[in-house]
């Protein structure tokens, strides 16, 4: 049979093939159909049945699948078309599982019964020995066993952040023995009163020409880290003038390590707070907002073991109130940056240390940055690889439901880091920013600590809002006394890495892997550090 299709494409001619002409004539335009176009329509037709059966008999012999020819076309045409909404394959979840899994569990149902699956293999084994368990038996199984480990696992979370937050709120054995050492030390021996610094050294303490640093800190052996880091990786140490600031308990051993520990040629400063003549006499305003402080806390957290018998908050919820409760967070030691105008009238800017942190590079190109006009030099903390740390802005410390702070501030913002911070103290001077943190300090207060909860971060964002110059994150990597999955190669590069979180290098949770950074900067073979059983381990 041979076919011919004619040039205006209106006709078709079929001529059998017995050599009789046969003209058949279709109107391809019309819109009658002749019983002709039925007989070819059928033909079309029986070439898909053929067709099908050859997909058919393929996936047969493949083993791929034992389905009906028709169902097997459908799978291989359109599976999201043809196979109807609401017909429902075998991978398809029952609803009645759903159902379950949302409902809400009571109490009584998860005490953990003799009947709830304690493993997955004692789930596995109970659903096998089953005698043709249903879908809604399977979901009530395996919702009780996951609730039953929620249950243990957020019990073993909240242990776990109860003991780090008392490990972290006591001082260690080892440091106190320390500080009672030196102390004796300052009192018996004459080279542990040495003047610091030493007469003919004085004038540059307040020449600008110098890089000043300014280092709180009320613990001995975590200041002469930060101290030794920073001396040893300047390309300048000469040029290094570091004013170290303690409190009066701490003052003669402090000042009894750094006359007996020189970090020459550098130039080092103790003092006490009580030797600045402006906080003896005057009136210090977060002096009394610390007292107010820690009457209003003592009534509104009503102590760890509150804390931790809440049954309804979530376990970070309960790990920040634990923190808010650390002694750190009331001490003086950690406002005193608020009054470096104050500290250092003749100075126009220094670069202020946390106790927590180690220099590993040479910090003197911190002098050449341009600040435009603002007074913090920090860098940002809700840009970067690590998500966990870097993902800090406004509404991760201060409560926007409270609409004093929804009204003056926005949720999204980015935060920036305290810990190592270039303050142009000239620009300062401009501002009102120590009188806008007492302000807010007292509002907190006033409110019941609602509108943020603990630490001295919150009430910085507010005071220097404005007034924030961001350096780039090589100068200060944080996170590294709360997670320990930074890569050693991104630490390594860093300038400063900030062991910020309750796992200090100092005590025994440190993360092992990350200690041996601060640890290199003690010298172990000191007669005080040997004698307090003061070890890397």
């Amino acid at each position: 049979m041979q076919l011919h299709i004619s040039p205006s494409l209106r006709h078709v001619t079929v001529m059998t093939g017995k050599g009789v002409r046969e003209f058949i004539k279709v109107k391809v335009g019309s819109r009658k159909l002749s019983y002709k176009t039925l007989f070819y329509s059928l033909l079309l037709f029986t070439f898909l049945i053929r067709f099908m059966f050859v997909i058919s008999s393929a996936d047969t012999i493949d083993d791929q699948t034992k389905c009906s020819t028709v169902g097997c076309l459908r799978k291989k045409l359109s599976p999201s078309v043809l196979r109807g909404r609401n017909i429902h394959s075998a991978s398809d979840v029952p609803q009645v599982i759903y159902q379950i899994l949302e409902e809400p569990s009571s109490q009584d149902e998860i005490v953990g019964g003799p009947n709830i699956p304690q493993t997955l293999e004692e789930f596995v084994s109970s659903i096998k020995g089953s005698n043709r368990p249903d879908a809604k038996t399977f979901a009530i199984k395996l919702k009780n066993m996951i609730s039953l480990l929620e249950q243990r696992t957020r019990t073993a979370k909240i242990q776990e952040y109860l003991y780090r937050h008392v490990a972290s709120s006591s001082i260690p054995k080892n440091l106190h023995c320390l500080a009672l050492r030196l102390a004796h030390e300052h009192a018996t021996n004459a080279a542990a009163r040495l003047q610091l610094p030493v007469p003919e050294l004085v004038p540059t303490l307040v020449n600008n020409s110098y890089f000043h640093f300014v280092l709180a800190s009320d613990n001995i052996l975590a200041a002469s880290v930060v101290a030794t880091s920073l001396v040893y990786n300047s390309l300048r140490p000469e040029m290094v003038v570091i004013h170290i600031i303690t409190d009066r308990k701490t003052y003669s051993p402090m000042q009894a390590w750094f006359s007996l520990h020189r970090l020459a040629p550098a130039v080092i400063e103790v003092k006490a707070l009580h030797h600045f003549d402006w906080f003896a006499k005057g009136k210090v305003p977060v002096l009394e907002a610390m007292e107010k402080d820690q009457k209003v806390r003592a009534q509104f957290r009503g102590g760890s073991s509150a804390i931790v018998a809440n049954n309804t908050e979530k376990p970070h919820v309960i790990a920040a109130k634990l923190q808010a409760m650390s002694p750190k967070y009331n001490s003086l030691m950690n406002h005193v940056r608020i009054y470096l105008p104050q500290m250092f009238p003749s100075l126009n800017k220094v670069v202020f240390l946390d106790d927590d942190l180690v220099v590993q590079s040479d910090l003197s190109p911190l002098w050449e940055i341009d600040m435009n006009g603002k007074v913090n030099g920090a860098v940002e903390t809700c840009k970067g690889g690590d998500k966990f740390v870097m993902s800090k802005r406004f509404k991760s410390y201060l409560n926007f439901s409270h609409p004093l702070i929804s009204k003056n501030f926005d949720p999204n913002e980015c935060a920036w880091a305290y810990g190592m911070n270039i303050f142009d103290l000239e620009a300062w001077r401009k501002t009102n920013i120590s009188d806008n943190y007492h302000y807010w300090l007292e509002e907190n207060l006033k409110s019941d600590l609602s509108l943020w909860q603990l630490g001295t971060l919150p009430p910085g964002l507010i005071a220097f809002h404005g007034h924030v110059h961001v350096i780039d994150p090589f100068w200060h990597m944080l996170g590294l006394g709360y997670q320990e999955n930074t890569s050693a190669a991104d630490v390594e590069r860093a300038a400063v890495i900030h062991f910020n979180g309750r796992a200090k290098p100092w005590l025994d949770i440190a993360f092992p892997q990350l200690k041996k950074l601060w640890t290199k900067y003690v010298n172990f073979s000191d007669k005080f550090i040997k004698s307090c059983h003061i070890t890397a381990s």
